[in-house]
């Protein structure tokens, strides 16, 4: 991983996240989000708000930006990698973010300031840290052996891939 230490470097690559927000959002394709991923001071992929072009309530700029990283470099790992945001990323995107095991993020605007332009995930950081029988959505739990034997089957599979 790069380590800026006067802030040079993430200000560069943060501001082409900002760059790509502004000219995706332009261009008709999403809400204005940007995000890239860097490793050893060199963009893997960039990534874009394409939640309205797409028609896929997932394609936020960092799980875009991830997608295509992981696709570039031929791995569902990004350990070593920084993620700039144009904006402090959604609980998705967080989630994303850490299941592609990136050491570090950097992001320019707040989720107070996105949910001034009517971005607000308040909602959903609660509904997370909830249980799910308090989630606003009813949420039910209906155990069945035959769900459990997959997973007792992935347990002793010898041939998986541990992720």
């Amino acid at each position: 991983m790069t380590h800026d230490i006067d802030g040079a470097l993430d200000r560069q690559f943060l501001l082409r996240a900002v760059a790509l927000s502004k000219e995706r959002m332009e261009a008709g394709l999403g809400g204005p989000f940007g995000a890239v991923i860097v490793r050893d001071g060199k963009i893997l992929a960039e990534g874009w708000n394409e939640v309205t072009s797409t028609l896929d309530p997932t394609a936020h700029a960092e799980v875009t930006a991830i997608r295509r990283a992981c696709v570039a470099v031929g791995d569902f790992s990004l350990a070593g990698a920084t993620l700039y945001s144009s904006c402090e990323p959604c609980p998705m995107c967080l989630a994303a973010i850490y299941w592609a095991r990136i050491d570090r993020l950097v992001y320019a605007n707040t989720r107070e300031e996105a949910a001034a332009i009517d971005f607000d995930d308040a909602f959903l950081y609660e509904q997370v840290a909830l249980e799910p029988s308090a989630r606003a959505m009813p949420t039910d739990h209906l155990p069945l052996t035959e769900a459990r034997d997959v997973f007792e089957l992935w347990r002793v599979k010898p041939d998986k891939i541990a992720y």
